[in-house]
């Protein structure tokens, strides 16, 4: 037996100077569900369970997330050697609720996942949270033993997949699986149409236009037992697949689902690196947190410009820019911190924003008088309040639909992710 551990050994630290996903992964994914509790001040994590889901849907070379972006990150060690072989940053819904006045008055626990290829030997995943200082704290630690037999295989929500787009090996192009949700079984025709809708208004909008070859989009053919879905605030309730509402965190507008079991039951159908769920509704809304998901409605008259708004959040990490004070968030961005978001700043360390696109000598802050709706600078009103927080020019689809498209800084946080996703 000591005759075979030592070129075990062997091998594993050789296979530290050239890691390969070959080495580390085989081509499905490990979830790890869990549990986050806590309330405005206080947080906690838990285990839930892990799953093996049958395909991995990212890259296989980019495996170390080094954006920094992101209200949570996890990291992915090898046991045997300590090497780091995975991480990945992103926010949840339990990082908003916090902000909300809810937080202050009791606790609460959210259903979270995280994701990563499925590794050959033991990890140990470490989870990390940012402090009030913008640092990542460690917060929990668990490890995995890949052979254990609690991994469920199981696949419990199967239904079959509608290919919206497909542009290649899902390794090298950015998979966006869409989820019905209110759609009955007599509508499922109708959210076909409604994917390729949301297809057709991505891609009208730059730099996605430009980049249509490198996404794959398919579409999880789930039905609803009843159309629509929660309205809390005109005591509509209807049951659905996904348990979305409006009224999150008390905004009427505000479309999400706390249901975060059922969203990836029903995502690990096709491969993905973005989750977006389409809802049955009319009514204007949507929401999107980064590396969480999105959703928006399928028929309101701005259905194209909400889809890509809410788009931006959950891939490419930009922050809502309107400050009209129609959240329910409170003191979500510190004054004396950079936010991570790339599209708004707070100029404490504007250098690491988009100063070096400013044209010599722009005024900074830019005054907004005689400023078209693209003239780049720095305007303040951003992040939901309307002093101490900067974006990049006076109109965007991330502050208004009064223009349409995407202002320069916006449009090269956007073409950046995509790189990192597929080059």
């Amino acid at each position: 037996m000591k005759k075979m551990i030592l070129p075990l050994l062997l091998l594993m630290i050789s296979l530290q100077g050239f890691a390969t996903f070959d080495n580390w992964f085989t081509n499905k994914t490990m979830r790890v569900d869990y549990y986050h509790t806590g309330s405005w001040d206080k947080e906690f994590y838990s285990i839930d369970q892990v799953k093996s889901e049958p395909v991995w849907g990212g890259s296989h070379t980019r495996l170390i997330d080094t954006l920094n972006y992101g209200e949570y990150y996890f990291k992915a060690f090898d046991v045997l050697s300590s090497k780091l072989i995975y991480s990945h940053g992103y926010c949840s819904l339990f990082d908003e609720w916090q902000f909300t006045a809810e937080a202050r008055q009791t606790t609460r626990t959210f259903s979270e996942t995280v994701v990563m290829p499925f590794p050959k030997y033991d990890v140990r995943i470490e989870f990390y949270s940012r402090n009030n200082m913008g640092v990542y704290d460690k917060m929990f630690v668990y490890t995995v033993k890949v052979k254990d037999y609690f991994i469920s295989t199981e696949q419990q929500m199967v239904y079959p997949v509608y290919d919206v787009l497909v542009s290649g090996d899902p390794a090298k192009k950015v998979d966006i699986v869409i989820l019905p949700e209110g759609y009955t079984a007599a509508e499922i025709d109708l959210f076909k149409s409604d994917c390729d809708k949301f297809a057709a208004g991505l891609f009208t909008f730059e730099p996605y236009t430009q980049n249509r070859d490198k996404f794959n989009i398919r579409a999880v053919l789930a039905p609803s037992l009843e159309s629509g879905t929660d309205i809390p605030g005109d005591k509509i309730y209807k049951n659905t697949i996904l348990n979305s509402n409006f009224y999150t965190f008390d905004s009427d507008r505000y479309l999400m689902t706390t249901d975060n079991k059922s969203v990836r039951n029903l995502a690990s159908n096709a491969p993905y690196d973005q989750i977006y769920i389409l809802v049955n509704s009319s009514k204007y809304g949507g929401g999107a947190i980064y590396n969480f998901y999105s959703t928006s409605v399928n028929s309101n008259a701005s259905s194209a410009k909400i889809f890509v708004h809410e788009f931006g959040h959950g891939f490419a990490a930009l922050a809502d820019e309107y400050d009209d004070g129609s959240t329910s968030f409170n003191d979500m961005y510190p004054l004396n911190l950079e936010p991570w978001e790339p599209n708004i700043t707070t100029l404490v360390k504007f250098d690491s924003k988009w100063k070096g696109m400013l044209a010599a000598n722009t005024p900074v802050p830019t005054p907004p008088e005689n400023s078209t709706a693209m003239q780049l600078g720095v305007y303040e009103g951003a992040g939901y309040v309307a002093k101490g927080l900067y974006r990049p020019t006076p109109d965007c689809l991330m502050r208004t639909f009064r223009v349409d498209k995407f202002c320069p800084v916006c449009s090269a946080a956007i073409q950046k992710m995509l790189d990192v996703y597929t080059k």
